[in-house]
């Protein structure tokens, strides 16, 4: 495993990360999930994010119990706020009350006494922000999160959050963003706005949804026990992706990820990790054997010539409007 500061943080996170969307507490259950933590432990994996909302707040709560045991001060635990986390009106949002009543319950679920990178897991246009980030400040000055981010924010909304954090004096050192080589939309404008204020990516469906792993291939039907074919587990996300154009342009991609001794899954994995402000990648699985594939694109350097040759392949069906980070974050809450 390679590491890599969090943005321009002292924070040192692993440069895969293992992420329990979609998986934990619904595709999966407990023994499975731990036997997945256990793989990406063994992988020198020491970076796990997940979030309230993921599958009802179990999701925290398998992969506390999945890490009971390791040594806290040798992991960086990531979870987020924002989406649905109950019934009420307050329970989802940035408010202050839901800020303070999120993280004790992910503190209680992930059995911690701290989490090391707390997230805006959407932008709230209900709340001012300066209500938000205040009630960070306080998380923050309590101890029971060590540095801030956000999750699909746009540069403009980065930007005036990284000002409010400067003035409350409170580390905001990231965001969480879809990237792969197919989903480019933050390159235009929030990776430079993230490199400029030391902001680090930590980057979620490195293989698009599992499109960029080859595995459904143009005209064809649609495997068995696939993502696509889960209506609970992102059939929807995957979609955007089940054409025959862009199917056939990954499986051109074949030669390339042999040239480089990698399976197309390490090499979607590694080109992301190419980006110098991605500080970690994200991966999922639902069977540790996936942990123990992916975690070989740590440390790869795919040379100029072969990405460019993904570039021209790629392109023609990649996504690269940075508007499109703004649709992520509803105008009124979920």
């Amino acid at each position: 495993m390679e590491f890599r500061h969090l943005g321009r943080s002292g924070l040192i996170i692993s440069e895969i990360a293992y992420g329990n969307w979609l998986t934990h507490g619904s595709q999966v259950e407990q023994e499975t999930a731990t036997a997945c933590i256990r793989a990406a432990l063994d992988a020198g994996i020491t970076t796990f994010d997940t979030a309230d909302v993921y599958a009802e707040t179990r999701a925290e709560t398998v992969l506390g119990q999945g890490l009971k045991g390791e040594r806290r001060a040798g992991l960086e635990l990531l979870t987020k706020v924002y989406f649905p986390a109950g019934p009420g009106r307050n329970d989802r949002g940035l408010s202050r009350k839901h800020i303070m009543e999120s993280i004790d319950g992910s503190l209680r679920r992930l059995q911690t006494d701290y989490i090391d990178l707390y997230q805006a897991h959407r932008y709230d246009h209900s709340t001012p922000l300066e209500e938000t980030m205040d009630a960070f400040a306080d998380v923050v000055r309590s101890g029971k999160a060590l540095y801030i981010g956000v999750s699909e924010w746009t540069a403009e909304q980065i930007r005036a959050a990284h000002a409010l954090a400067r003035e409350l004096h409170i580390p905001l050192v990231s965001n969480q963003p879809q990237y792969s080589a197919l989903w480019r939309v933050i390159e235009a404008e929030v990776v430079p706005a993230s490199e400029e204020l030391g902001l680090g990516q930590v980057v979620w469906s490195p293989i698009a949804q599992g499109v960029l792993t080859g595995k459904y291939l143009p005209g064809a039907r649609l495997p068995a026990s696939t993502r696509a074919r889960d209506d609970k587990g992102g059939a929807a996300s995957v979609a955007r992706w089940l054409r025959n154009d862009v199917l056939e342009r990954v499986q051109q991609l074949k030669p390339l990820a042999a040239e480089a001794g990698l399976s197309l899954a390490q090499l979607a994995v590694a080109w992301v990790l190419q980006n110098s402000n991605v500080s970690a990648a994200i991966i999922g699985a639902s069977r540790p054997e996936q942990v123990t594939e992916n975690v070989k694109a740590a440390g790869v350097k795919l040379d100029a010539g072969l990405l460019k040759r993904m570039d021209e392949i790629l392109t023609p069906v990649a996504m690269f409007d940075p508007a499109i980070t703004a649709e992520a974050s509803p105008q009124t809450r979920p």
